[in-house]
């Protein structure tokens, strides 16, 4: 560690030697300071503090004293304490210049926790708060004189605001209405500065995400009319920002309002918006704005679960209504029976065979098939918008299997039923969106009624899929096997719109997925003859080393981590790779997200791999088991680990998908010296091997391999061909 005094924002070279940085000694961090500042002659030590010497500008305190390594550079300042009551008369000062250079300096610091601490327990919160309530208006006095003076102490201050809060020391329902009006003003005010507004949208988002009673007063002065116009600029932050605001009030609205606010949201065309200026922009979506079109996308299809769960009612009449309008569309052509005598009867009759034509399971009184949920009357819902809006379509297929042999046709009603509990499986209708997933489908963005008419487009998929099978109702099981890869195919493509999902599904026929299928199975072959099951035993270490070394490798390589608070933000990531020796972990924290290679020197912290004592996943994470929202989503929980060491001691990752989590955990698993678990190491596993006997046995290609060793000869009558060498 080397030392110096600060003097003029420069740290000057300092006479005394350079002190110890190692963790393990058990001088008291004031004892230490004193020290140096008795090296400088300098009197009241306690007035000062220790700080790293990089952007970060942290603090050292007792608390993270051990993470200091040999070699980072320090700088002795002003302690924490004098530096926030410093800052606090500052930036009250009644001149500009010097209040907006304090207000920069807060911004900057801001983001220490153990600076916020002591900013915080001077009431600086309260300041700041009625700087922006009660200073705007002084302010816009002077906005018309110094405008970019006005904007950007504004900015300072709700960035510091922002810095201080996101430590989550002070309550977020401490906050006034008239706070709470004066931001919301900033957002409906047309021609705001750019990052006046993008704070004060990410102050409204953890307003609504971290207090109910705040979403209701943020719900009363933010309206959607009022968001639309910032998502139809060009500034992508911004337009993230907003979604953002739009997803978290309507995650936080009550069950009832939910429906209502998606009328709204229907109404103002938000869709449509998005659809033309984010989605089709000619700009690339990066990672923040893909997530919170996913989060959107969940939010949407999540208004489906009230009625996916909801059992039809046998006795209700306008439940059964529906029933009947979905016969009369198929068979409106035949006639109606007479009113006379035993005319009821052969109308029970007539709707019997009429039912069973539509393929329900009970032909007399189908409103039982719809009392299963998931999916409910979500089921019938799908059926009558088909009926209705494709409405040859829907003829055709109805009149098309009735005309069939019984065991041959495609029962429509049953159908529908499974799919629509499939297709709510693969978009995990009524799940919470997930804190790390971006995987958001451009084509539910381009139709308002984008559920139904994924549903339109896969009823008719299963109908051809039916009859390019020749399926009997046996089969039923093995044909919606099939429709369901054929949509999670076409799904994976990412097609722009539903004609372009409807052109991907004609290219996977039934014949395509056995082709797909066949590819597969001889990529995968299983040998089980006796002699090449001993060949991979034997081959097996090999593989397994083989794929021991390409993790390592991979976590010498590293991986950029994203950090995750109660409000997702994108400049929060921190790397960690393995140094080349395999002997310590490199971390630290990022600015941004890294392109190319991140240098060790540049990762500030260090944990030797002696010192780990065990790798734990999931639930089992420490940072899993703090309270929050975050911890208890299923996808966020599938991607955590933890290594622990020392005493209470843990470096806590959430990976950024599957792939990765599986490549760490394998990683530490291997220095550790135990068996790689993964799902992905199980599947490198099967492919290499398959891969490695296959060239083991290209020389014997058709010779039948024989599942005992041959016989062994008779002994030869005489050894006359034995020749002595001596």
């Amino acid at each position: 560690m080397v030392t110096g005094r600060q003097s003029s924002g420069r740290a000057e070279p300092s006479p005394p030697p350079p002190l110890s940085c190692d963790p393990g000694q058990k001088k008291p961090l004031s004892a230490i300071i004193k020290e140096v500042c008795d090296g400088w002659s300098l009197a009241n030590h306690e007035y000062f503090a220790l700080q790293h010497a990089d952007s970060s500008n942290f603090y050292i305190t007792e608390k993270n004293r051990n993470e200091i390594k040999n070699g980072t550079i320090l700088r002795l300042t002003t302690s924490p304490a004098q530096n926030a009551q410093q800052l606090h008369e500052r930036i009250q000062s009644s001149s500009m210049d010097a209040k907006l250079e304090a207000l920069k300096d807060l911004a900057s610091l801001s983001r220490d926790v153990t600076f916020a601490q002591e900013f915080i327990n001077l009431d600086g919160i309260s300041l700041l708060t009625q700087m922006v309530e009660s200073g705007t208006e002084r302010y816009q006095k002077l906005q018309k004189i110094m405008k970019p003076c006005f904007g950007d102490m504004l900015s300072f201050t709700l960035t510091a605001f922002v810095e201080l809060m996101d430590h989550g020391i002070v309550s977020w329902d401490t906050f006034s209405v008239a706070f709470i009006k004066k931001i919301a003003s900033f957002v409906n005010k047309s021609g705001m500065d750019i990052s006046i507004l993008q704070r004060s949208l990410a102050i409204l988002e953890s307003m609504v995400l971290n207090s109910h009673d705040l979403y209701q007063k943020v719900a009363q002065e933010i309206t959607i009319g009022q968001l639309i116009p910032h998502l139809q600029g060009t500034d992508q932050e911004i337009q993230t920002y907003t979604i953002a605001v739009i997803n978290a009030l309507f995650l936080k609205a009550p069950d009832e309002r939910r429906q209502e606010m998606a009328n709204i949201l229907a109404q103002k065309q938000l869709r449509s918006i998005i659809l033309t200026n984010v989605i089709r922009a000619q700009r690339a979506i990066n990672n923040e704005m893909a997530h919170q079109l996913y989060v959107l996308q969940v939010l949407t299809f999540n208004l489906l679960e009230d009625r996916m769960m909801t059992k039809m009612d046998p006795q209700d009449q306008a439940q059964r209504d529906i029933i009947f309008e979905l016969r009369r569309i198929a068979f409106d052509a035949e006639s109606e029976p007479n009113n006379s005598s035993g005319s009821m009867e052969k109308r029970k009759s007539m709707y019997t065979r009429d039912y069973k034509k539509l393929g329900f399971i009970n032909h007399v009184n189908p409103a039982m098939d719809f009392t299963q949920t998931p999916p409910g009357m979500l089921a019938l819902d799908n059926m009558l918008y088909f009926a209705k809006h494709h409405q040859d379509a829907y003829i055709r297929i109805v009149l098309e299997n009735s005309s069939r042999e019984d065991k041959h046709e495609c029962p429509f009603g049953r159908s529908s039923i499974e799919l629509t509990k499939m297709l709510c499986e693969i978009l995990k209708v009524g799940e919470l969106p997930s804190e790390t997933c971006n995987d958001f489908h451009p084509m539910f963005f381009t139709h308002d009624r984008s559920f139904e008419e994924f549903f339109c487009i896969c009823i008719q998929l299963l109908n051809k899929t039916w009859k390019e099978m020749r399926a009997t109702s046996e089969d039923f099981n093995k044909v919606m096997q099939v429709v369901k890869e054929q949509v999670m195919r076409a799904l994976t493509t990412k097609p722009s719109s539903l004609d372009q999902f409807k052109c991907k599904l004609q290219n996977l026929s039934y014949t395509e997925i056995l082709k797909i299928r066949q590819s597969e199975r001889m990529n995968q072959e299983d040998f089980q003859s006796r002699p090449i099951l001993e060949l991979k035993e034997k081959i097996q270490p090999e593989i397994l080393e083989l794929i021991k070394q390409q993790r390592l490798n991979r976590l010498v390589e590293g991986t950029c981590f994203r950090k995750l608070n109660c409000r997702r933000r994108q400049d929060k990531f921190w790397y960690c790779r393995l140094s080349p020796n395999h002997k310590v972990l490199h971390y630290g924290d990022l600015e941004e997200s890294p392109q190319g290679e991140v240098p060790h020197d540049s990762l500030q912290d260090k944990l030797p791999v002696a010192d780990i004592k065990a790798v734990v996943t999931g639930k089992d994470c420490p940072h899993m088991k703090e309270k929050g929202a975050l911890k208890q989503n299923k996808e966020v929980l599938e991607l955590a680990f933890s290594i622990l060491y020392d005493s209470n001691c843990q470096l806590n990752f959430i990976a950024p998908d599957k792939h990765e989590y599986c490549i760490w955990t394998d990683g530490l698993n291997a220095l550790l010296g135990k068996d790689m678990m993964s799902e992905l190491t199980r599947n490198d596993l099967d492919t290499l091997l398959s891969m490695e006997i296959k060239l083991r046995l290209l020389d014997l290609e058709n010779i039948q391999i024989p599942d005992a060793p041959p016989p062994i000869p008779k002994e030869p009558s005489n050894y006359d061909f034995v020749y002595d060498c001596n």
